[in-house]
Formats: structure tokens, C-alpha cells, sequence
């Protein structure tokens, strides 16, 4: 079954959650720097899981790009990725709204998890697809940074019970990490010159 139908699917929800999370900032009460101070948390948590919200949207871009088809199994895992980062504004907003304390940062931390592990979970039933190029398992290769964000989001989750700036370092980390784009998979399916 062709793809584009779940494209356009994924890309209107990704676009609601960003939708979602922006309509819940408040605005400042004043005009000075210091009124800015009581809304600085949400605004924080905000950026945060609007530069995670494209994170996901390009890599899940990229992947759809390489696979030529999809099957049921894709769709409900792809959902499964929707569904886990639909809750991005539900942690935002509550990270947010409590400054950053443990168990709204151990909780986003958790949401994080598990869409890393759904995307995971999405990869691996799009390499299983009947006509699938043969050269996007090989694209996809040892994925170091897909391996690694789980084990620093368990990280995260433990350390905001000690420390909760400790965890969300260890998100801003994960977070750069991937902003590198990630040339995978346009460097083995492109063709050689």
C-alpha cells in the first residue's frame, strides 16, 4: 500500500501538537524583561518540545522518503509514535507550569522515552515490508544516536528525582545530539556520482 496517505497523516498531527503547545503559553503581564520571568518556564519547556516535535518530523520525513510502501503494521506503529508524542503538551505544559520539578520533568522524560522506542519500533516494521529497498536497513546501519537517547532519557528520568536540572541537561543534550541532521539514509539511497 503506498505511503502518502500516513505522510500526510503524520504531518497534520505532528503540526496540531506544535499548535497545541504554543496556544498554551501565556502572555507576560507587562512590558519590562521582569515580566517575563513567570511565563520563562513554559516558554523553556516550550522550545524544548518544539525543537523535539522536528526532530521527529524530519527523521520520520527522511525514513518515508527511502520506503516505498507500507503496510498495517506500519500504520499502527506510526500511530503508536503519534500517540506517544501527542502527549508532548501535556508534559510541556505541566513541566512548565511547576518550574521544571521532578516528577513533571521525570514524566516528560518517560514521553520521551517512549517515543524514541516507538520510532524504534516504526523503523524496524518499515525495513519488514514486503518491496522495501533493500538498502534502507543498510541506511539505517548501527544508529549509535537511537541506541543512546533511550539509555540518557532512562538517565533523565532518574536524575530529575536528585537533581531536575541534572535531567534536563541531559534532554537539551539529547536534543542537540540530534539537530545534527542525520545523513543516513540521503547518503546510502542517493545515487553515487
Amino acid at each position: 500500500m503506498g505511503k502518502t496517505r500516513l505522510e500526510a497523516f503524520s504531518d497534520g498531527v505532528m503540526a496540531i501538537i506544535i499548535t497545541i503547545m504554543v496556544l498554551e503559553l501565556k502572555v507576560p503581564h507587562g512590558t519590562t524583561l521582569a515580566s517575563l520571568s513567570p511565563v520563562l518556564p513554559h516558554l523553556l519547556s516550550y522550545v524544548l518540545s518544539f525543537v523535539y516535535v522536528g526532530i521527529y518530523w524530519n527523521n520520520h520525513h527522511h525514513l518515508f522518503q527511502a520506503a516505498d510502501r507500507v503496510s498495517g503494521s506500519v500504520l499502527w506503529a506510526n500511530l503508536n509514535l503519534l500517540f506517544w508524542l501527542s502527549l508532548l503538551p501535556f508534559a510541556t505544559g505541566w513541566m512548565g507550569e511547576n518550574h521544571f520539578e521532578a516528577l513533571p520533568s521525570a514524566a516528560y522524560g518517560f514521553i520521551l522515552l517512549m517515543a524514541a522506542l516507538s520510532f524504534y519500533v516504526l523503523q524496524r516494521r518499515i525495513i519488514m515490508v514486503d518491496g522495501q529497498p533493500p538498502l534502507l536497513a543498510h541506511a539505517l546501519g548501527s544508529n549509535w544516536k537511537g541506541k543512546a537517547s533511550p539509555l540518557l532519557y532512562l538517565a533523565g528520568i532518574a536524575a530529575a528525582f536528585c537533581a531536575h536540572w541534572v535531567a534536563q541537561l541531559i534532554y537539551v543534550g539529547v536534543a542537540i545530539m540530534w539537530l545534527v541532521p542525520d545523513t543516513r539514509i540521503e547518503r546510502t539511497l542517493s545515487p553515487k556520482k
